[in-house]
Order: C-alpha cells, then structure tokens, then sequence
C-alpha cells in the first residue's frame, strides 16, 4: 500500500507500550495507524482480555487501513504484543493520498477492501459460534442423569481449566455460559449445571 514516507513525513512517532489497545472494534478513528516495528495481534476483546485472535501483524505495515479505505468502524480489536512504534496518518490526508490514484487502481483498491472486511467479519462471526457450539458439545458430553432424571453436569474441575480444554479464554466460557441461562438451555451455578434444553444444546452443538 502507500508508502508512510509519501503521506505523513510531518506525523511523529510513537512509541506504545506492551499490552496497549491500538484499535477499539466498533470505533470509527479518525486517524489510520501505521506501525513501524513491533508485533500486534488482532481479534476481539472481551474487557481487557483478547477473546478471539484472528491473527498477528508485524511492522511495518498499515495496520486495518481497510476500515478507513471503506470509511467503516475498525472491525476488530488490535493489542501490542512488543513494544510499537507507529505514526497515526488523519483519515481525510490518508483518503487524498488514495485520491491521487488512478480511478482503475482506486476501484481495485475498495474491491479488495471490500473482500477484505467480508472475509473478516466472517472470522468474527463464526469464532463467536463456534465458541459457542463447542461448550455445548462439552456439556452434552459430560452430562449425567440425576435422581430426578433431569441431565446435569458436575463441574469437577476450574472453569479455567474447562476453557482451556474447549480453546477458549475463562472469561468467553463464563460469558458462554451466561446467554445459555438467558437463553434458559442450561440452569443452576456454582459446580452444577443443570441441562435444562438438551434439543436446544444439541442444535447449538449441530450434533
């Protein structure tokens, strides 16, 4: 893509530390970061913890310049994994920079823009479902019959250590776990989980 030296020899360096957030998902900057050196990950948070990585990035490169190119919010979350040095480039000198394309280059350029954000929010979309669609699976699994001939299961171990075996961090089990009550598939708390839906959890679990 554009060359920094082309659109931003005014902007200064920064330097962002390990563990900061670079780019909120769901926010529309108004600026484009590009990253000089340092690694970054990218996916989605849930509070400060990264949920679901997609990927990581290393500099120099733009980092989701795809957002600002299709004028759209950052469709993910982006967290230093080292120590950064970017330039953040104002949105509206980054788009005039793009202005000074050819029409045939800037068309290709949003094509694949374009393809880009779809190809991501897939990503997205099927990492949340399929978080899903495992602890589902994990609880038809381990799931006994009580007395009262109601399927529960007896959480024997840390949810830690149940969210590390399903691949997911605690807290997207705990949150899991959460909209299943709200969504009155699963009951109870504290180390047994009563499988109130269990046609409910197997269409989650498409088993």
């Amino acid at each position: 893509m554009l060359s920094i030296h082309t659109i931003a020899r005014a902007v200064k360096r920064e330097v962002a530390a390990r563990g900061a957030l670079l780019l909120r998902r769901a926010n529309l900057s108004p600026w484009v970061t590009y990253v000089e050196s340092g690694r970054v990950a990218l996916g989605v948070m849930d509070g400060d913890v990264m949920e679901h990585q997609l990927g990581v990035v290393e500099g120099p490169c733009w980092l989701e310049a795809t957002s600002a190119v299709l004028n759209l919010p950052h469709a993910v979350d982006a967290v230093a994994e080292t120590e950064v040095i970017l330039r953040r480039v104002p949105v509206a000198e980054f788009l005039r920079s793009l202005a000074t394309m050819s029409m045939s280059a800037q068309t290709v350029l949003r094509d694949v823009a374009k393809a880009h954000r779809q190809q991501t929010e897939l990503a997205i979309s099927r990492l949340a479902k399929d978080a899903e669609a495992r602890c589902a699976e994990w609880l038809l699994q381990h799931a006994q019959t009580g007395d009262r001939g109601v399927l529960a299961v007896l959480l024997q171990q840390r949810k830690r250590s149940v969210a590390a075996q399903l691949g997911i961090a605690p807290e997207t089990f705990s949150r899991v776990l959460r909209h299943m009550r709200e969504r009155s598939l699963i009951s109870g708390s504290g180390r047994t989980l009563n499988l109130v839906d269990p046609g409910g959890l197997r269409l989650l679990a498409g088993v």
